[in-house]
């Protein structure tokens, strides 16, 4: 037998280049990603929305409590009840995803159904179709067949009512991520008059955002700030005039994360309503608050407080 000493090992280089073309060749032939749209101006509702939900969002004088599970088939089912003086809401909602739309049946406790269809790209991209279905049919809240639409440089949303006079919704705002200008309007058909129309502006940059609304029909100017100080920290304030009634309203707060978990949140106006509140991740998903209302123009009065309870297993 030959000895292995006299064998010389086999040539793998042109093997291993052999692999390494044929791999190119594959990549090469896969089609390229589509790029990423670029950021737009957003829907009217984004206009001011920052400073909005730092000086309103998760406070509360109530009681509320939500549990979201996921079934085996992948719906998720989220039951949540509100307490606010002596009045309790409750409802239970149901959400299943159905290849390209989304199925959402709401039940109230109140014996009223809304089934929402969702078709989150709809013929083309950045067009979004939403049909709600109320069960049983109410003059008072019928149905609505809703269309969105987001592009770079707009943003289109428009509803109406599925009903004989249905009330017609369209709000439309063009600009960039940057700078953009909006409007919003309601009309009636059947009384034929304009139930709303509002106009909004706002500038937008890493950590600032200012924006100035006409709402109320024109009767109520709103300019509002929201500034992002640190990771952890924000500040925001809107400052609100009447001219029906000559009055103003002046709402400054505070955001700041004591760590990754926990947050803190403060506010007071010019009528020395102060609240505040904490607000902790116990798991993931799963958040606890405790919040207070406080009339420092009457201390005699009891402060009010609120708990609110998200479980999602």
């Amino acid at each position: 037998l030959p000895s292995s000493r006299g064998l010389r090992p086999p040539n793998r280089i042109p093997l291993l280049a052999a692999v390494r073309r044929r791999s190119l060749a594959m990549d090469a032939a896969k089609p390229a990603p589509a790029p990423a749209r670029p950021a737009g101006p957003g829907l009217y509702a984004d206009i001011g929305k920052k400073a909005r939900d730092l000086l309103n969002r998760d406070y509360t004088t109530g009681q509320k409590f939500t549990f979201t599970t996921t079934a085996a088939n992948g719906a998720t089912i989220t039951s949540s009840s509100t307490k606010k003086n002596e009045a309790i809401v409750a409802d239970l909602q149901t959400q299943v995803k159905i290849k390209n739309f989304t199925v959402d049946v709401k039940a109230t406790s109140d014996s009223s159904v809304v089934t929402t269809i969702t078709v989150p790209e709809l013929y083309t991209p950045g067009l979004k179709g939403v049909l709600s279905l109320p069960f049983p049919y109410q003059k008072s809240t019928p149905g609505k067949a809703e269309l969105q639409y987001l592009h770079p440089h707009l943003g289109i949303n428009g509803s109406v009512g599925l009903n004989s006079n249905p009330l017609v919704n369209f709000s439309g705002v063009i600009g960039t991520k940057a700078f953009a200008f909006g409007v919003d309007v309601a009309f009636d058909t059947a009384s034929g008059d304009f139930t709303k129309y509002n106009a909004g502006l706002s500038h937008t940059n890493q950590d600032l955002t200012a924006s100035l609304n006409l709402n109320n029909k024109a009767n109520t100017l709103a300019a509002s700030y929201y500034h992002q100080v640190q990771r952890t920290t924000a500040v925001g304030a809107e400052i609100a005039h009447s001219f029906s009634s000559n009055e103003n309203t002046i709402t400054v707060g505070t955001q700041h994360e004591l760590d990754p978990l926990t947050t803190v949140k403060g506010r007071y106006n010019n009528f020395g309503i102060a609240s505040a509140l904490i607000q902790h991740a116990w798991r993931p998903k799963s958040l606890i608050t405790f919040s207070t209302e406080v009339d420092t123009k009457a201390i005699e009065k009891s402060p009010k407080f609120g708990l609110a309870l998200s479980l999602k297993p």
